[in-house]
This record gives C-alpha cells, sequence and structure tokens, in this order.
C-alpha cells in the first residue's frame, strides 16, 4: 500500500487518475441511453473507427488523439446518414468498420515514427496521459455533460418510445444525431483508458448492472455513473499495486467493472427471481 502512495506522487499517476474519473462520469452519463438504443454495436463500432482516423491525425498532424478525435465527429455522422432507419443501423456501422480498419492498416504503413501513438487507441495507455490530455478531457467532459442535461428529457422519451415522441413533436433524428456525436466523442476519450477493445466495460456494464437495481431513469443514471466511478478509479489503482506483474488498467477496469455486473446480477435475483431480466426503464 505505501508503493500506491508512493506511485501516487507523480504526474502520471495524477493524470491518469483525473483522466479515469472525467471518462468514468461522462462514460456512466451516456451508458443508460446506450442500452435503451440497442447501441452496443455502435459503441464497438465507433470505438474501432477511431483507429483510422488516429493514424491519419499522426500523418497529418502528429496527433493521434486529435486525429481520433475528430474522426469520431466524421464517423457519428456518417452511421447517423447511413442508418437512419433503425433496422439499417448496425448494417451500416459494419460497412463502415470493415472499410475503417482496413484504411487505418493502409494509413500505418505510410507512417515510419512510433506506431504505437496510435496503437494505443486500439489498447489504452492511461499512463501515457499527458496535461494536455487532461485539459482536453476536461473540456470535454464539460460539454458532453451538459449536452446531456440539456436534452436528457426528450432523449429519453425517444429513445423509450420513438413513434409516440415523434407524433408528440419531439425531434427524434436530430436528437438521435446530437446523442450519436455525444456517444463517438465519449468513446474516442473512453479508448484512451481502456483501448477500443475494452471500451464496452465503461460504457454498457455499469448501465447493465445499474438496471438490475431500479427502473428509475435518473437512478439508473445516477448508479451508472457510480459503478464506472468505481471501475475506472479502483481497476487504475489496482493497476498501480500490481504494477511489477506489469497488469495493465484496462485489465483491472474490465474485470471490476464485470464484477460489479454479477454483484448486480445476484442481488436482483436475491431479492427476486424475476428481477433476473433486464427491467423496463419507465419515463418519469
Amino acid at each position: 500500500m505505501s508503493n500506491l502512495w508512493t506511485y501516487l506522487q507523480y504526474p502520471f499517476a495524477q493524470h491518469a487518475l483525473i483522466a479515469a474519473t472525467l471518462i468514468a462520469i461522462t462514460s456512466g452519463l451516456i451508458a443508460p441511453f446506450v442500452a435503451m438504443r440497442d447501441m452496443a454495436f455502435a459503441v464497438h463500432g465507433t470505438a474501432e473507427l477511431a483507429f483510422p482516423t488516429a493514424v491519419a491525425g499522426l500523418l497529418i498532424a502528429g496527433d493521434a488523439v486529435g486525429g481520433a478525435l475528430t474522426g469520431s465527429v466524421v464517423v457519428a455522422v456518417a452511421i447517423w446518414w447511413l442508418g437512419r432507419q433503425r433496422s439499417e443501423r448496425n448494417t451500416a456501422i459494419g460497412v463502415l468498420l470493415a472499410f475503417g480498419l482496413g484504411l487505418g492498416a493502409f494509413l500505418l504503413s505510410f507512417y515510419h515514427g512510433f506506431a504505437s501513438a496510435a496503437t494505443n487507441i486500439l489498447f489504452g495507455s492511461i499512463v501515457s496521459v499527458s496535461t494536455k490530455d487532461v485539459a482536453l478531457l476536461g473540456v470535454i467532459a464539460v460539454i458532453v455533460v451538459a449536452v446531456m442535461v440539456f436534452i436528457y428529457r426528450p432523449l429519453l422519451f425517444a429513445s423509450v418510445d420513438p413513434d409516440v415522441a415523434a407524433a408528440r413533436g419531439v425531434p427524434v433524428g436530430p436528437l438521435g444525431l446530437v446523442f450519436l456525436l455525444v456517444l463517438a466523442v465519449t468513446v474516442t476519450e473512453a479508448a484512451q483508458i481502456v483501448g477500443t477493445l475494452l471500451v464496452l466495460s465503461l460504457t454498457i456494464t455499469p448501465a447493465a448492472a445499474a438496471r438490475r437495481w431500479s427502473a428509475n431513469p435518473l437512478v439508473v443514471s445516477a448508479l451508472a455513473i457510480v459503478f464506472a466511478l468505481i471501475a475506472a478509479d479502483r481497476g487504475f489503482l489496482l493497476s498501480l499495486v500490481f504494477i511489477d506483474a506489469d497488469v495493465k488498467a484496462s485489465v483491472m477496469i474490465s474485470f471490476l467493472s464485470f464484477a460489479i455486473y454479477l454483484i448486480s446480477l445476484a442481488a436482483a435475483r436475491w431479492r427476486d427471481p424475476r428481477a433476473a431480466a433486464a427491467k423496463p426503464v419507465a419515463v418519469t
């Protein structure tokens, strides 16, 4: 434990802990809507499509993170435009995903520097977060929280019953685009910590666990944020405890996130066997 406090005196650990906290808040905030709108594949696709845009950022400006964030906006608009019909969304994501990964591998062949800056997007590297990255993450977190607070109620209505919401004048299409943009940016920043391969552990699993405890949307959102914070912050701290074994933070974060889900599932079964199935979310 003394080693843990020693490591926390170093800037890399402080930056990583702040970054984990910011990303956990934004991921936990959008997670319930990802579950309600059945967008797990969109999260996976958006995360992996950050790879080619990160490589493009390296080639053009030497900035993988900036390239990934810029590309996430383009990807979100492309997914929205190609998958305007809900039944076509997964197909559109699959088409873009196959093309994007091929494009990323092609662009990487032209880059002769340290490719780890781009591959970190795939596997995550929380300890490489700089002061500039923390500042950028802080700005993104403020924007994501502000947008989600502003659109929370209409987005909730459109997520639960899009047909009735459209009939009552809710702009379902534009709301879907705004949420896709928020999702793409959040997933891209989360990929810096857990990598695109494990990003679902912060953007899906906390909401899946929270839905085992309550059907109230506000409670589910609050619990998802708390669970994401526990997984991200405690996961990073545990990786420092086992730093000599070279256990990556992304591994600990995914393990903790899954453990929270299993505990929530067991608690739901203990309270009511019928609660094993996810509870429907009611609009308040």
